[in-house]
């Protein structure tokens, strides 16, 4: 998705300075893109990453934060992953980076969520957790009806953890399932704006909220056009059937016509897509649209009546089939 190697490229830009919310964003990185493994009877650290840039970073900020020198490996695609991807592992000191980055907890136990202290920390940590959690496994699709930011998680635990987050920094996130994988989504377009916005990719968020706002007018005035053209549609099929009707009139009655009741239907005639009130106007003298449209229903009355006394169609059978609606 084009929109998400977007989103992706700017956010692995964004560098916090404040120490709390490297840690954040790297462990959220981490818990969303990998976590524990075990190779060799041994606690194991990985997080498998589309990006060789954001391997790099990791494997710099792994150094940088916990003095641990991580190895990197580029890996084929496989699992449902296109391309190849690139893995992050620590190993010698895994089990200790587990428990530093709260991802064993103090009995050796896998967290499932996210540690505590970093989902009830400050707005910048909370960002961060965002952050980290879209690197390592977001997407966005095109504005649109199904829009959506959408994040895959490892747990349900740590879905919830991360609607939790998002709730306190002002994103409106649900969790749910799709397909057995945990999911985190954010589907309202003023809310996806936000949610870019609060982990960092402000100049996405804008080229976005653009695209968006490009596509709502499309379709305002797509939906305008089809309106007046369904109501172009009926308006001409009404005036086939009216003048139809008229024509039959005329003819049933013949020479019976009273004078003012023919001035109508002639004018309706004459004027075939011009509305009751334009008709009143070519009327001599004039008549209202009230008077014109009564004059037409009584001769199309007295039609149909003359019609069903002498046993012939009425002024019904003469409209085309198509315009009677």
């Amino acid at each position: 998705m084009p929109l998400t190697a977007d989103v992706k490229a700017e956010l692995i830009t964004v560098r916090d300075p404040r120490p709390t919310a490297r840690v954040a964003e790297l462990t959220a990185l981490l818990r969303f893109s990998g976590g524990l493994h075990s190779i060799a009877n041994r606690v194991a650290v990985e997080a498998e990453l589309d990006s060789d840039v954001l391997a790099r970073r990791v494997a710099r900020d792994l150094m940088e934060l916990y003095g641990v020198r991580p190895e990197l490996h580029h890996v084929q695609g496989s699992g449902g992953r296109t391309g190849g991807h690139f893995a992050v592992r620590v190993i010698e000191a895994g089990e200790t980076l587990a428990r530093q980055t709260g991802l064993l907890d103090q009995r050796r136990r896998p967290v499932r969520g996210l540690p505590n202290k970093l989902t009830t920390g400050s707005r910048p940590d909370l960002s961060a957790i965002w952050r980290g959690a879209f690197l390592a496994s977001g997407t966005l699709s095109d504005p649109g009806r199904s829009a959506a930011l959408e994040i895959s998680c490892p747990s349900s635990e740590a879905a919830m953890a991360l609607v939790g987050a998002g709730h306190r920094i002002g994103i409106p996130a649900k969790a749910r399932e799709v397909r057995g994988v945990p999911r985190v989504v954010v589907r309202d377009g003023e809310a996806i704006r936000g949610a870019l916005y609060e982990m960092g990719a402000r100049r996405t968020a804008g080229e976005w909220d653009q695209m968006r706002q490009r596509r709502e007018v499309r379709a305002g005035v797509n939906r305008l056009v089809n309106f007046d053209d369904a109501n172009l549609r009926r308006s001409a099929q009404a005036a086939v059937a009216a003048c139809a009707r008229v024509e039959r009139a005329l003819e049933i009655l013949g020479d019976e016509v009273p004078d003012h009741l023919q001035q109508a239907g002639e004018l309706r005639l004459a004027h075939r897509d011009a509305s009751l009130d334009e008709l009143g106007h070519h009327a001599d003298p004039p008549l209202t649209k009230d008077a014109v449209a009564g004059r037409i229903r009584r001769l199309l009355a007295m039609a149909d009546k003359k019609a069903e006394a002498d046993g012939i169609p009425g002024t019904e059978a003469a409209v085309p089939v198509g315009a009677e609606d």
